[in-house]
């Protein structure tokens, strides 16, 4: 997974483009690293959320344990004021990385509280 994602971010801090990830999706649509790649990229730019949404759920489903994930999903679902459907995916989020089952993203757990909190 850390070759993964380094992959995904470039060695040195350089991040890829949204090209580089639609060529990953285009290659391996039922990939995890393209898809969450490509979707926490959409994000991060600010536009396209439908479009991350998509990506975000389907890397969510590949790997329901990948806590960053459920927080890039539910912030893109915030961002279009699904707050329902953000509340929910935060909430496994929490839940993935509390279970034990994920090999990480408890130090999201604090952000994930805060984000449910402002979902009204």
């Amino acid at each position: 997974m850390i070759r993964g994602l380094i992959k995904i971010f470039g060695e040195g801090g350089q991040r890829m483009d949204i090209d580089t990830f639609r060529q990953m999706v285009a290659k391996k649509p039922d990939g995890f690293l393209g898809r969450y790649g490509l979707g926490d990229k959409l994000l991060k730019e600010g536009e396209h959320l439908e479009e991350a949404v998509e990506h975000l759920s389907v890397a969510v489903k590949l790997d329901p344990i990948h806590v960053a994930s459920h927080l890039a999903l539910g912030r893109a679902l915030a961002g279009l004021k699904r707050n329902d459907d953000a509340k929910t995916v935060l909430t496994a989020g929490i839940d993935a990385a509390l279970s034990g089952r994920s090999s990480g993203g408890g130090d999201l757990v604090p952000e994930m509280r805060a984000l449910i909190q402002t979902l009204v």
